[in-house]
C-alpha cells in the first residue's frame, strides 16, 4: 500500500470524514469530566504546568487551551474541546497556527481529520 492509499484509508472519503462526524456527535453528549472552577477539565492539568488551572479563562486563553488539548488531550478532553469551541473554530485554529504549535504528527492528524488542504505553513529552520 503506497502513501496515498494509506492516507485515503485513514482519512476516509473526501466528501465525509466518518471519524470527524463521530467525534462531533459525541461531543454534544453530557460528559462526566471533572472540571476546574474555570471549566477546563482537571485531567489537562499536567499540560498546563506553568499556569494555575483555576485561574485560566477558557475564552481569553483559548489559543493555549486549544493548542494543549489538540496536542495532548485524550477522547473525553477532546469531546469537551469540541463542545466548548466548535468544529469551525478548531479547524480555523489548525489552519492558522497548527503548523507551528502542534507536534508534527498531531498536526498531520488534525489536517486529515478536518480535511484541510489550504493551511498556513512557514519555513522550518531544518529541512527534515
Amino acid at each position: 500500500m503506497n502513501r496515498k492509499e494509506r492516507r485515503a484509508t485513514l482519512c476516509g472519503s473526501k466528501d465525509k470524514n466518518p471519524i470527524g462526524e463521530e467525534v462531533v456527535r459525541m461531543a454534544t453528549r453530557d460528559q462526566k469530566v471533572e472540571r476546574a472552577s474555570a471549566g477546563i477539565p482537571v485531567s489537562l492539568r499536567p499540560f498546563f504546568q506553568e499556569y494555575v488551572l483555576e485561574d485560566l479563562d477558557p475564552e481569553r486563553s483559548a489559543f493555549t487551551v486549544i493548542e494543549r488539548t489538540l496536542a495532548w488531550g485524550d477522547l473525553p478532553e477532546l469531546r469537551w474541546l469540541f463542545a466548548r469551541y466548535g468544529r469551525e473554530r478548531l479547524a480555523e485554529w489548525v489552519r492558522q497556527a497548527g503548523w507551528r504549535c502542534l507536534p508534527r504528527r498531531r498536526f498531520k492528524y488534525w489536517l486529515c481529520f478536518f480535511d484541510l488542504t489550504d493551511y498556513r505553513h512557514g519555513e522550518r529552520i531544518w529541512p527534515h
